[in-house]
């Protein structure tokens, strides 16, 4: 008998996560991802994404300097993971 293991994953290019926080929250809740990754999260100082996530690590990359871009990883607290370092370091 041959045992796998699988993750379910999930990506989305948001385009401004700003009014998303309830929807992703039910997304995550719903389906049970292992692994959200989203791509132009907007994000900025002005929300607490940790909130939403319960029981998952965030790993983000905003891009601070000009509107647009960003994004974000959510992985389940189960899954061992590191974050890597920025480059050049």
């Amino acid at each position: 008998m041959r045992l796998t293991a699988q993750l379910k994953c999930v990506y989305t290019n948001a385009r401004s996560m700003g009014n998303k926080q309830e929807e992703l929250e039910a997304i995550i809740q719903q389906n049970g991802y292992d692994l959200v990754a989203i791509t132009e999260t907007w994000w900025d100082n002005s929300h607490d994404w940790h909130a939403v996530t319960d029981g998952y690590r965030l790993f983000r990359k905003d891009r601070p300097t000009r509107r647009g871009g960003g994004v974000a990883l959510y992985v389940r607290e189960q899954l061992e993971c590191i974050e890597p370092l920025p480059r050049g370091r």
